[in-house]
């Protein structure tokens, strides 16, 4: 039987893989894991646009209150906002309703414990199991109530402006918050902290969260900062845990090359803890050049911003994220916040005067491709035909390259990266490794 949580919590087609049954029992079996043992517990909720997000927050609501939870409702907030209020409140735990980047058809249930932080593996487990679990449940007074926040969406936003280091006067930005869970707050954040914004997919209509827009989709953007002659281009993802930029010339720039431009300046203000950056194996050649180069350390993990966290803990580091664009600065948030990292990198522009262009500069990626192969299966990478062709083509790129191969956590794709020193190179070593791939599935 394979497991319920993924690597961002529990994920799929809303109403059919994720149903508000699901949601219900989930809630139930969280409250008794994650819930207080000598008083009642509390609990907060918040969720993305997404239509689908309506029936799931009342199930999640309310599988919580028949678990005799205090649930406060927080209504539409991006995810880190719920991880920073689940520590602001001291809410024994917080929930989030949302798929993040997916498509609006999907939608996902995570869960924060207290202080804001990710569960670990053991603790998922604990959940699944206990929803088997046949305890009765209370009644009468041990039934627990849902109650709306007050303005949740200020604190965040007082947060926020309250850590940007230095006033982003004089910078012009073009914000794409992906018509998600930020629209609201991500705009004003920006505004408050000094910087003239200019939004586009801003009006969320819970349909076309991510639609062709935000971090997935970045044309609009690329198009929108070139014609208002913008210093910067921010998108976010639905649920605004995310970050990529764009520069003045409209070209992309990275969570690899935000995270080069950000351990910089950390090291140089002294709080770049143990000059030293947690990524994953996914980061670029390039990354660890450039850091190298600059004697900052890397810490390698495996694919996933709740494992980042948990080395970023482990090590008490200050900095580290993914190259999609989840970054953590653990000395503000306990989670990846899309909107704090954009503060943070136009906060350094700002300091600097330079252009983003020029700051990213530092970092020199490899050509690198990344295929995904959709499966019926995602233990095809397993076979043994693959992992020999992968074993051979690592051979032959020897230290000039990479290949990795790896199931997604959310959809059903084995997603195929290869970096070389060419990019020709690494195209024909990812199309030889799909149809390897493709075979062995069929």
């Amino acid at each position: 039987m394979s497991r319920l949580f993924g690597t961002d919590g529990v994920r799929g087609r809303a109403n059919a893989d994720l149903t508000p049954d699901l949601a219900l029992r989930l809630s139930i079996a969280a409250a008794k894991v994650l819930g207080a043992s000598d008083r009642r517990t509390v609990a907060v909720i918040g969720r993305d646009p997404r239509a689908s997000g309506e029936m799931l927050a009342a199930a999640s609501a309310a599988g919580l209150a028949a678990a005799g939870a205090k649930v406060i409702d927080l209504g539409i907030l991006p995810t880190p906002a719920v991880a920073h209020l689940t520590a602001l409140t001291g809410a024994d735990f917080g929930v989030m309703v949302s798929a993040s980047h997916n498509p609006m058809p999907d939608n996902g249930i995570k869960f924060f414990a207290a202080g804001g932080r990710k569960l670990p593996d053991e603790v998922e487990d604990a959940i699944e199991a206990a929803m088997g679990d046949t305890t009765p449940l209370p009644q009468a007074e041990g039934v627990g109530r849902i109650a709306r926040s007050v303005d949740p969406v200020e604190a965040y936003i007082e947060h926020l402006v309250t850590v940007c280091p230095n006033p982003l006067d004089g910078l012009k930005v073009v914000l794409d918050p992906a018509n998600g869970a930020a629209t609201g707050a991500a705009p004003e954040a920006l505004r408050r902290a000094g910087a003239e914004v200019v939004t586009i997919n801003d009006d969320p209509d819970g349909l076309n969260i991510n639609e062709n827009c935000g971090s997935t989709h970045m044309e609009g953007l690329r198009a929108a900062v070139l014609a208002h002659g913008a210093d910067a281009g921010i998108a976010l993802d639905g649920d605004a845990d995310r970050c990529l930029a764009v520069d003045a010339e409209g070209n992309d720039v990275d969570g690899d090359a935000i995270m080069a431009i950000l351990a910089l300046a950390m090291r140089e203000a002294g709080t770049l803890r143990g000059d030293t950056l947690v990524t994953t194996v996914m980061s670029n050649l390039g990354l660890h050049q450039a850091m190298g180069a600059a004697g900052i350390k890397l810490e390698i993990t495996g694919v996933g911003d709740r494992y980042v966290l948990e080395r970023l803990g482990e090590g008490d580091f200050s900095l580290g994220g993914e190259q999609s664009g989840h970054i953590i600065l653990s000395d503000h948030a306990t989670t990846g916040d899309g909107t704090l990292t954009a503060i943070m990198l136009l906060a350094r522009m700002a300091a600097t005067g330079r252009a983003l262009g020029d700051l990213a500069s530092v970092f020199t990626p490899a050509p690198q491709v990344l295929v995904n192969v959709r499966v019926a299966d995602k233990s095809v990478i397993d076979h043994e035909s693959v992992r020999d062709a992968v074993a051979q083509w690592q051979a032959k790129l020897g230290s000039d390259g990479r290949v990795l191969l790896r199931p997604s956590g959310t959809e059903p794709l084995v997603r195929v990266m290869v970096e070389a020193s060419e990019e020709p190179v690494a195209r024909t070593v990812a199309a030889e490794l799909v149809a390897v791939v493709e075979h062995a599935h069929s």
